[in-house]
């Protein structure tokens, strides 16, 4: 009776192992993109700022111009919660690197401490929060320390991010605007009052917001950031479009100043732009039946985090709003 019962046991374990790593397999895993031939150099390095050591990667095309007359412009990627700079490079398909190559420009990915970032969300169920360190002073004196080593143009310096790091590109349009001349935060958007720690200089900055209308864990039409509504939470957050209008404000843009651009060939795109001359600019990207993430040609994103489609092409969409920022 006890071998006939073990036996049970054991081919049960072995079924609900399988089970779940079919699970796994259909909902996590994706291959990692192929890394494209590239000209430039990656180099890794670390920053002290305030007693932490940051790790950061940095990659700058061959050839890059040094000169003041013909500085470069300077784009920082953040990545999401649990991740290091190292993904985020991957999991954007290399996508900023294929286009520094080509617009001239070099690309830093700095890694934030417990694999987070300490954004304008007063709650949430990460580290980072607790710890209350200071990403914009780190941010900020690691742009100093490239532009002095590099000789990067500052009046051109850029930060994205997907998730966490969208959340943390919002902190730096509010809090950084003199250092950061635009920002583009995709699966990201403004928490409400309640949990809005932010302190927002007079200031502006230009401000993509990017989000997908099926995202599964930043919802589109506000409310509880969350893996399904149940997991990770970090609190509420607004819609997407009061998120761009809390910013088209912000930066005292007229209500004239809104409209609609027509649509893409690729038809899973809306655009909704703020643009007055002489003001900050803000456009709320929708990607209609997208999921969380930065959409791109390169790589699938886990099916956990919502459909992934391959159009737009995420990096160039944000390049394209950086490159039009006038310094």
């Amino acid at each position: 009776m006890l071998k006939k019962a073990l036996r049970f046991f054991l081919i049960g374990l072995t079924v609900f192992i399988a089970q779940g790593a079919g699970l796994f397999a259909y909902f996590v895993y994706t291959p990692e993109p192929e890394l494209p031939a590239l000209t430039g150099e990656l180099t890794k390095a670390t920053i002290d700022v305030n007693g932490e050591t940051y790790t950061y990667r940095l990659y700058v095309p061959k050839d890059l111009a040094k000169d003041s007359a013909n500085a470069a412009p300077l784009v920082m990627v953040l990545h999401g919660s649990g991740q290091n700079g190292a993904q985020i490079r991957s999991e954007t398909g290399y996508g900023f690197e294929r286009l520094a190559d080509q617009h001239r420009f070099a690309v830093v990915y700095p890694s934030g401490k417990s694999f987070d970032w300490n954004d304008c969300s007063k709650t949430g169920d990460f580290l980072v929060n607790g710890r209350e360190l200071d990403d914009v002073k780190y941010l900020n004196s690691l742009v100093d320390t490239l532009i002095a080593e590099h000789g990067f143009d500052q009046s051109r310096v850029f930060a994205t991010g997907v998730s966490a790091g969208g959340f943390m590109s919002l902190r730096l349009a509010l809090e950084s605007p003199t250092r950061f001349r635009a920002v583009a935060a995709v699966s990201a958007s403004v928490p409400v009052t309640d949990n809005f720690k932010c302190t927002p200089v007079a200031q502006g900055a230009s401000v993509m917001i990017m989000n997908g209308t099926q995202d599964t864990i930043v919802p589109y039409a506000g409310g509880e950031v969350a893996l399904w509504g149940m997991f990770f939470n970090n609190g509420q957050v607004r819609s997407s479009a009061d998120s761009a209008e809390f910013f088209a404000a912000h930066n005292k843009l007229p209500l004239q100043a809104k409209r609609e651009l027509p649509l893409p060939a690729s038809k899973n795109v809306q655009s909704i732009q703020w643009r007055d001359d002489g003001r900050f600019e803000v456009e709320l990207v929708t990607i209609v039946a997208g999921g969380h993430g930065m959409p791109q040609p390169y790589w699938q994103r886990p099916r956990i985090l919502g459909p992934s489609p391959m159009e737009p092409n995420g990096p160039e969409l944000v390049w394209e709003f950086f490159a039009r920022q006038k310094p």
